[in-house]
């Protein structure tokens, strides 16, 4: 009998201890035996003390991440019970998977306009992290009507990956093909569908950009929390070198904790003090009704942070038009988990944008072989598989952020001094959903990169995400900003509250009901929402999103 009260004790302490306000709540389902990689946040940066703690817990110092005062280590979840109360520790948390974001996009955002003006994005360095950038013809230096090839925009790559059963050869090559369709969105030339056997050019927004690939996704799409600290960390410490201005994230994963603890908003936020624009994808769980929310407070994570700028995604609906474009039904809408910032930011085409794959060997090459867009489709009698280099539509909230940081790149080549209710029908499943069109859904509005470099207006301050706020006694949702903010009494988002005393806000909303996203600032007052199978279940890695520009021809 002691003994089982001795070993009843034990488990009451450890579920105390894994309780911890400094240990991730996605670690409770962790077995103690397990071995398991972690980033720890210290309240300074780590010592050789620190990392000793660890090796008497039989853990492995694996990594640095000086980017956020922190570590990576490898070490049994039972190991870190104790360590909660450690006052160097700031917080631990898994080191969680990340993947690519997936779905449709096209675009008409004014781009033409701006190339007329002589704006291409020259000289502006965009560091894509994604998986891997390929050295496709449309990514080199060319000269309209010429067809001799210069040297690669691509000025820089490196991998965060290391070499694995998975991942036999690390390369900076991109082996899934998410990256360089990335890329393309954001600096393609346009250069191999040139000509008059291609009625449409399909060309980036910033064509002109340099490119610095960081690569932290495998073949399979699928990456770390740490992979992407460590490409951030070498985006800064390069960033006067290729004149890195614009990071671009079409990746994410579920959020777990306030940004204020999660390690990539933190790493984010240190991009962002080095005066670099750093863009998210909102991520596409949109359609997300498991916790009838109806895609509501499923912004993902880095893209919920307020210091960056978190991107949906439109339909073109296949005209040039902007009149009847439409929200993507897949675009995940705000306010964020836990902290109720108002997100996205804008949004910007997203479906079935038409950008790079270097050839169908490529895993979304291979798997997406009806979309691939190639020569042979206008040149009866060749076959696509004796070509190298291919065109591919893809979809997703990961496409509309390439978009928004080439325009970002024509934004800061033009002034170098600047800072940091419808509804749709899935084709494939006829479910229909509802598409919204308010802050939480399209953010401040939709892209318009003409309109962009044609105001002269500067804003001062911060530019921070608004948070929304719930009257606890009238119900109604305002929109709070920070003092410095430039969303305040003359910008973008008025001081009006979000829908007034509007029943979308208040009463007995799923959204924003007492057991729905105003809940208890906790992962236990937040699981009633979203429960097991969703954002505290067993969720997919942190992905990257798909966008390319088409500014004449297929949308």
């Amino acid at each position: 009998m002691r003994h089982v009260i001795a070993a009843i004790g034990l488990l009451q302490a450890a579920s105390l201890a894994i309780a911890s306000p400094k240990l991730a709540p996605d670690l409770k389902k962790i077995r103690p035996d397990d071995e398991i990689d972690v980033i720890v946040q210290y309240t300074k940066p780590p010592s050789e003390q620190n990392h000793e703690k660890f090796r008497k817990r039989g853990g492995i110092l694996k990594s640095d991440l000086g980017l956020i005062r922190g570590a990576l280590y490898k070490i049994r979840r039972g190991q870190l019970e104790d360590l909660g109360t450690d006052p160097d520790i700031a917080y631990i948390s898994p080191d969680r998977s990340v993947k690519a974001f997936l779905d449709y996009a096209a675009p008409t955002v004014g781009a033409d306009m701006v190339w007329k003006h002589g704006w291409d994005g020259r000289g502006i360095g965009v560091a894509v992290i994604d998986s891997g950038v390929s050295d496709h013809w449309d990514l080199r230096e060319w000269a309209e009507g010429s067809y001799k090839l210069g040297r690669s925009r691509i000025v820089y790559g490196e991998s965060m990956l290391t070499a694995t059963a998975s991942t036999a050869a690390v390369n900076t090559g991109d082996d899934y093909g998410h990256g360089t369709h990335v890329a393309g969105i954001i600096a393609g030339s346009g250069w191999s569908s040139t000509g008059t056997q291609w009625p449409n050019t399909f060309r980036g927004i910033a064509p002109q950009a340099q490119l610095i690939n960081l690569r932290v996704l495998d073949k399979n799409g699928q990456g770390t929390d740490s992979g992407v600290i460590s490409a951030l960390t070498h985006a800064i410490e390069w960033k006067d070198r290729y004149n890195i201005r614009v990071i671009n994230l079409s990746l994410g994963r579920p959020v777990y904790e306030s940004y204020t603890r999660d390690p990539l908003c933190q790493a984010v936020e240190a991009a962002w003090r080095a005066g670099i624009v750093v863009v998210a994808a909102a991520g596409n769980r949109g359609r997300d009704r498991s916790a009838g929310t109806d895609g509501y407070a499923a912004i993902t994570s880095p893209g919920n942070d307020p210091y960056v700028i978190t991107v949906g995604a439109m339909k073109t609906m296949r005209t040039l038009s902007r009149a009847d474009d439409r929200i993507a039904s897949y675009s995940s809408k705000g306010p964020t988990l836990i902290d109720h910032v108002v997100k996205p930011d804008l949004v910007a085409p997203g479906n079935r944008i038409v950008s790079l794959v270097y050839n169908r060997t490529t895993y979304l090459g291979n798997t997406y072989t009806g979309n691939v867009v190639s020569y042979s489709e206008y040149q009866p009698g060749v076959m696509a598989n004796q070509l190298t280099y291919f065109y591919l539509r893809l979809s997703g909230t990961s496409m509309a952020t390439g978009m928004v940081s080439g325009a970002v790149a024509l934004l800061l080549q033009k002034e170098p001094q600047l800072t940091p209710d419808s509804f749709a029908t899935d084709p494939d499943t006829g479910v229909t959903y509802t598409s919204q069109y308010d802050i939480f859904t399209v953010g401040a509005g939709y892209l318009d990169v003409y309109a962009a470099l044609a105001s002269s207006d500067v804003a001062g301050g911060r530019a921070l995400s608004p948070t929304a706020v719930r009257d606890p006694v009238s119900g109604a949702v305002y929109v709070q900003f920070d003092s410095s903010a430039v969303w305040g009494d003359s910008a973008v988002w008025g001081t009006s509250a979000v829908w007034g005393t509007s029943v979308f806000l208040n009463g007995t909303s799923a959204v924003w009901g007492d057991s729905a996203v105003w809940g208890a600032k906790t992962t236990e007052g937040l699981s009633a929402v979203w429960g097991d199978s969703a954002v505290w279940g067993d969720a997919g890695p942190v992905s990257s999103e798909t966008v390319t520009v088409v500014i004449r021809g297929e949308n």
